[in-house]
C-alpha cells in the first residue's frame, strides 16, 4: 500500500466511500467528516456511500445527506432523492426478498447457537435483504477468528458472507459492493465505471470493501485498514495516514487540494 500523496487526484470525479470506521470513528459520525462529503459534493465531485448498513438507514441517508445515492446491504439496492422524492432500485423483487427472509433467520438462529457471544445486529430489523451478526459493534469484542466462523457458518448455509468492521453480513444472490456500484453509475450517471476506473476514488476499512479495493485503480484504505493485513482478498493501493473518519478527511483534503 502506497501513502496517500502518491495518488493523482487532477481526474477524480466521483468519490465512493464505506461508511462504518472509514467515514465515522468508535460509531459516530464527527462534524469534521460530515463537513469534507459536503465541500467534496460542493467540489462538483459524485458522493456516493456505499455500505453494509440496512434499507432503513439508507433511507435517511440518501434524502438527508450530502451525496448523490447510496448503495446499501453490500450490494442489494441502491437507493437515491430527486425532485422532491426517494427512489429505490432493489436487485431482488419484493417477492423473493420474502421467501429468503425466512432462511436468513433459520441460518441466525444456527449461528447464535454455534457461536458463543454473537449477536443479531442491532439494526437487523431496517434491513430489506440480509443477515446481519454482531461480533464487535454492540457485543463483548469476538475478534476476527469468531468473524471467520461465523461467515464459514454462513457460507455453508448457501450464502455469500462477508467481514465488516463490526459485523458478518449474509444474503443470497450474486450482487456485492462492487457489482452494485457498477450498475448505480451506469443507470444513474451514464458512466461505466471500467472505462472511468482512473476518474473514481474508493475508500474502505475492512475485508468486505476487499471487491472495491481489487477493482479501484484509486482504492484507498483508512489507516485502520492495517488491523485486516493478510486477510483481504484484495488490499488498497493506498493508505492514509490517519485513522477512520480523519482518515477519511486527509482523503478529501487531498482530493480539494488536487483540483
Amino acid at each position: 500500500m502506497k501513502p496517500l500523496a502518491e495518488l493523482d487526484a487532477r481526474a477524480v470525479r466521483a468519490v465512493l466511500l464505506d461508511i462504518d470506521e472509514t467515514l465515522t470513528t468508535g460509531g459516530k459520525l464527527t462534524g469534521d467528516a460530515y463537513a469534507a462529503l459536503e465541500r467534496l459534493r460542493a467540489a462538483g465531485k459524485i458522493v456516493v456511500p456505499v455500505t453494509g448498513r440496512p434499507a432503513g438507514w439508507c433511507d435517511h441517508i440518501a434524502r438527508m445527506w450530502p451525496v448523490d445515492a447510496v448503495v446499501g446491504e453490500n450490494g442489494a439496492f441502491y437507493f437515491f432523492f430527486s425532485e422532491g422524492k426517494l427512489h429505490k432500485r432493489f436487485l431482488d423483487e419484493a417477492p423473493a426478498r420474502a421467501r429468503q427472509r425466512a432462511r436468513l433467520d433459520a441460518v441466525a438462529r444456527r449461528i447464535l447457537a454455534e457461536v458463543p457471544g454473537s449477536a443479531l445486529a442491532t439494526d437487523q430489523p431496517y434491513r430489506e435483504t440480509d443477515l446481519a451478526i454482531d461480533y464487535c459493534e454492540d457485543v463483548l469484542p469476538l475478534g476476527l477468528e469468531s468473524a471467520e466462523r461465523i461467515a464459514t457458518l454462513m457460507r455453508d448455509s448457501g450464502l455469500n458472507a462477508k467481514i465488516s468492521s463490526i459485523h458478518v453480513n449474509g444474503w443470497f444472490g450474486a450482487y456485492d459492493k462492487l457489482a452494485t456500484s457498477r450498475l448505480l453509475f451506469e443507470e444513474r450517471f451514464g458512466l461505466d465505471l471500467g472505462r472511468s476506473n482512473r476518474e473514481v476514488v474508493f475508500v474502505g476499512d475492512s475485508a468486505n470493501d476487499a471487491p472495491m479495493f481489487g477493482f479501484f485503480e484509486n482504492s484507498v484504505g483508512v489507516a485502520n485498514v492495517r488491523r485486516f493485513e493478510g486477510r483481504l482478498a484484495a488490499p488498497p493501493k493506498y493508505v492514509t495516514r490517519e485513522a477512520s473518519g480523519a482518515g477519511f478527511v486527509e482523503l478529501a483534503e487531498h482530493l480539494l487540494r488536487g483540483r
